[in-house]
């Protein structure tokens, strides 16, 4: 009980709770824009369920945390789904049939929120997993553990607080995508397979970002169109 009340404890526990104010943002934005087209009555439900089954595979991520990243190309294939997935929400609710589109019924878009957070969720388990070493190998677990069940009501209420500016402000809806393309291209270049190819210095991350957040807009927005014209000319 005395462990619980050393400074090196509550440092790792103030730590975590920062680091999940700090990343929860990314996603509460890929949870409203899954949810976005459900129903009022259902849009809750799927914020609380797709964030409790994310946070379910953030516990079982941080056993594997630390090997995961040393994995040429995990970071690539992750980055490659996430841009595709942002992609995705950014076309018309009622067009293609793919398992990550934004969908009217609950349960797709639980699971189109689970894989989107599970590739996303790397680097913030890790940085947990960071925070909780530095009070001791007995109190990694429960600390872990603690940091995502804090993690819960910052992501449901910003998930709430996006659904609201994006029925009021629909461009917001590309942006959100947009930030998917950022954090897919931020992951990618860190792959340990490209790490020693690319300059690890310097703005060039920023500007690898800023061409995977541009990637995104331009070609999801261009589908959109696509499928909307195609959709006119069929009626």
């Amino acid at each position: 009980m005395d462990a619980f009340l050393t400074p090196h404890f509550w440092l790792a526990v103030g730590q975590i709770v920062l680091i999940d104010i700090l990343l929860g943002g990314d996603n509460a934005v890929v949870i409203a824009l899954a949810c976005r087209q459900l129903p009022a009555a259902q849009r809750l439900k799927g914020i609380i369920f797709g964030t409790l089954g994310a946070i379910v595979l953030r516990v079982i991520l941080i056993a594997f945390a630390l090997t995961l990243l040393q994995v040429p190309y995990l970071k690539l294939v992750g980055a490659a789904l996430l841009f595709w997935i942002g992609v995705k929400l950014l076309l018309p609710q009622d067009e293609g049939h793919s398992e990550f589109h934004t969908s009217d019924k609950l349960w797709a878009a639980v699971k189109t929120v689970i894989v989107a957070d599970l590739v996303m969720s790397i680097d913030n388990v890790i940085a947990i997993a960071g925070a909780a070493t530095n009070a001791g190998e007995q109190h990694q677990m429960p600390l872990v553990i603690f940091g995502l069940m804090v993690s819960i009501p910052v992501i449901v209420a910003g998930s709430q607080l996006i659904l609201k500016l994006m029925d009021r402000f629909p461009s917001i809806v590309t942006l959100g995508g947009m930030l998917l393309g950022w954090i897919a291209a931020s992951m990618a270049v860190t792959d340990p397979a490209l790490v020693l190819w690319l300059p690890q210095a310097g703005s060039w991350h920023y500007i690898a970002a800023l061409g995977g957040a541009l990637g995104v807009g331009l070609l999801g927005t261009a589908l959109s169109r696509r499928m909307k014209n195609q959709a006119t000319h069929l009626r």
